[in-house]
């Protein structure tokens, strides 16, 4: 794991100030064009200035850069929506008029693009997970409430009501004392695990930079599978964790209210796809303090669903693809009322980025604010140690880290 230097924790408060009235001078109102600077322009971001593009009309936004270490990359983003193409973040952030940027690069490069952003007085959007270990997270939790940027995690899921709505109904005890959280995200691969396409058009030192792709990674020589299949790798990805469960989880810790988990457990492995360093098949028992104890489930080799489930003691609720139901226990069947709720919102980009930029003009809250964000990434975290270990792993709730049980 990356290790934390003090300097990491220094200097936010000496550039708060500044910062804060870049990021607020820059949208003077609430009708403002707000101008955005896209990092990383892979096939992720792409759906992003997919969406930006058909919204800037209505909204009101202009895309004015795009930057990526691969030439190629970048041509087609400028190309698609107008920005200005650059190959060096930094570049982007120094721009005045940038009002919020887009993160949406390989995971380990999350964390250095945020905090630099948030110096900058930038409003972020980050694509999940928000960093890659917990340290980074905390580290980039007091940048962003230091400098007074919004920052929006990419967990789009955020954006369906259901969540906050399921959470209002176990904040008034309709399920009794919730003890299990289940859910699952699996899907059934026919060739193998993240196999993106490769290009043969890349060609490091000529088109690419593949010494600032790795940025704080360990360094390696040049090897298209690391560069366009980085997923599969622990160097760069936390596989199924970062992926897939980091959606997940962070849907359970909304409905439920929780925080930081008191130990967990990771368990899988290679099972049918070999070639992978992370495993196809991977399982994470994640106990809270008080209860509960929340099960995520996945396999890259079978694709049959898991019930996303909330049980109770009085009641279980049960998320489904319009919203969730409550079914009372038995026991508690003429005390229990049936709710059947019928979401608004999705997992959506659009209403995403749209949250993130009534949040810069009016105020509004954020659906997956860095607090929200920090949490999944320490639930994640904590299941790829405890696998890779082999062993507990558990949280130190007065030092803020994780810590061998």
């Amino acid at each position: 794991m990356e290790s934390l230097t003090r300097r990491e924790f220094v200097g936010a408060a000496g550039a708060a100030t500044l910062a804060t009235a870049r990021s607020y001078g820059q949208v003077a109102g609430a009708g403002e064009r707000l101008r955005i600077g896209i990092l990383g322009c892979g096939g992720m971001a792409t759906e992003h200035m997919k969406s930006l593009v058909k919204m800037r009309q209505a909204d009101n936004l202009e895309i004015v850069a795009v930057c990526d270490i691969f030439d190629k990359r970048t041509a087609a983003a400028a190309q698609l929506t107008g920005g200005r193409p650059y190959k060096d973040y930094r570049q982007v952030l120094a721009l005045k008029e940038v009002d919020y940027v887009l993160i949406a690069t390989p995971e380990h490069w999350h964390y250095r693009m945020a905090m630099d952003a948030a110096a900058a007085g930038k409003h972020i959007y980050c694509e999940k997970p928000m960093t890659r270990t917990s340290q980074q997270s905390k580290a980039l939790v007091a940048r962003v409430k230091a400098t007074g940027v919004k920052m929006q995690v990419g967990v789009q899921g955020m954006s369906d009501d259901s969540y906050e709505t399921a959470h209002r109904y176990v904040q008034q005890g309709a399920l009794g004392k919730v003890v299990v959280a289940e859910i699952d995200y699996s899907r059934n691969l026919e060739d193998d695990i993240w196999m993106y396409d490769i290009d043969p058009d890349a060609r490091p030192g000529v088109n690419l930079d593949w010494k600032a792709r790795l940025g704080s990674a360990p360094k390696r020589p040049w090897d298209p599978q690391r560069y366009f299949r980085w997923r599969r790798y622990w160097d760069y990805s936390g596989g199924i964790a970062t992926d897939l469960f980091i959606h997940r989880v962070t849907r359970v810790i909304k409905a439920l209210g929780l925080t930081f988990p008191e130990r967990a457990t990771g368990a899988g492995g290679k099972w049918f796809f070999k070639t992978a360093e992370v495993p196809d098949t991977f399982n994470v028992m994640l106990d809270y303090p008080d209860g509960p104890t929340v099960l995520l489930v996945s396999s890259l080799a079978n694709d049959t669903a898991v019930e996303h489930v909330l049980r109770g003691h009085k009641a279980t609720l049960r998320f489904t693809r319009t919203g969730f139901v409550i079914e009372p226990q038995k026991l508690f069947a003429n005390e229990v009322k049936l709710v059947e709720h019928k979401k608004t919102g999705a997992e959506n980009v659009e209403l995403h980025h749209r949250n993130l930029q009534r949040a810069i003009r009016h105020g509004e809250p954020l659906k997956c604010d860095c607090m929200l964000g920090w949490y999944g990434v320490v639930a994640c975290e904590m299941g790829v140690l405890a696998f890779r270990r082999q062993q507990y792993v558990r949280w130190d709730a007065n030092g803020q880290r994780i810590v061998r049980a």
